[in-house]
């Protein structure tokens, strides 16, 4: 539990909210301990392997289907992004990558619950056939430093905040260098 709860000095509360959110949405009633313990319904024991579920933060470097499962190219951009953000003194986790279609519509389930309403539960999760975390080409940041220095760099490796609502998801949506585009709204925005 330590690993979900405990924050460097200087994390801001968004990273700790987005945490714990994505634990609500996902119908954790407990965080799994590395390597064991309840993972979601019908996803496996403590890790992503092939659910997409995230017990904790991770690394972008884990050898984890949500790291390996990404699309190369957004793997890649990642990588070297998180080396430069670690060069400038920020630590830069994953707290979701590639996620399996069941693991997704468990979340729009339990948004959808959460939120009252289909349609307000999609400004915020995607259905499975839409998720761009589905298909390995999209990638929730974290700790709430790491996310804002991928906001103010990842266009460097042609990663780009996707939805205004979500500061902490990217996409590879621009050649390394170029201007990302303007975010959509959120999510139902397509």
């Amino acid at each position: 539990m330590d690993r979900v709860t405990h924050r460097r000095p200087g994390a801001a509360l968004l990273g700790t909210v987005a945490v714990l959110l994505a634990g609500t949405l996902a119908g954790c009633t407990a965080i799994a301990s590395p390597g064991g313990g309840p993972g979601p319904a019908g996803g496996p024991p403590g890790g992503s392997q092939d659910s997409g579920f995230l017990s904790a933060p991770i690394s972008p470097f884990a050898d984890d289907w949500a790291i390996t499962g990404l699309e190369p190219g957004l793997r890649a951009a990642l990588h070297a992004a998180a080396e430069d953000a670690a060069a400038d003194g920020v630590e830069m986790v994953v707290t979701s990558g590639r996620r399996s279609a069941a693991y997704q519509r468990e979340l729009l389930d339990n948004a959808i619950r959460v939120y009252g309403s289909e349609e307000e539960a999609r400004r915020w999760v995607s259905t499975p056939e839409l998720s761009r975390h589905v298909t390995g080409e999209a990638v929730d940041i974290g700790y709430t430093d790491g996310a804002d220095w991928m906001v103010r760099n990842g266009a460097r490796y042609g990663l780009c905040q996707t939805y205004a609502n979500e500061m902490w998801h990217f996409e590879l949506a621009v050649a390394p260098g170029e201007v990302c585009p303007t975010a959509r709204p959120d999510a139902s925005a397509g």
